[in-house]
């Protein structure tokens, strides 16, 4: 097993709400889909965002697109309009995301620095 950022197989997409966001993680191939949910889990994702304090986070499994849904209650320090923390909103958050590291096997790894290398 190999350790690689999220990012190297997946791709995301987010948004906010009040003092809720939701982030998206949309793996590029399908056959990621599983290695992804086992390892992104709610718990896992709580315990990356710890130092915003989130009070909930619940995953949404969507299947059929390869990708699963974050909603993270209470991370934007009030919500966008009463935060002066501008940075840490919508794609900021799904880009500290997609840094979180997960464990693949290492023919996973090296298909995807070759497709990081080709792109």
């Amino acid at each position: 097993m190999q350790e690689i950022a999220l990012y190297e197989l997946a791709h995301g997409r987010t948004g906010d709400k009040g003092n809720k966001i939701n982030i998206s993680v949309i793996a590029y191939r399908e056959e990621d889909f599983a290695l992804l949910a086992e390892q992104v889990t709610a718990e896992r994702v709580a315990a990356y965002f710890g130092h915003r304090h989130p009070t909930g986070v619940r995953r949404y499994l969507l299947p059929n697109l390869g990708a699963m849904n974050f909603v993270l209650d209470d991370v934007l320090d009030g919500g966008v309009n009463d935060s002066l923390n501008l940075d840490m909103h919508g794609k900021s958050l799904s880009f500290h995301l997609l840094d979180m590291k997960i464990r693949v096997p290492a023919s996973v790894a090296a298909r995807a620095k070759k497709t990081k290398e080709t792109t």
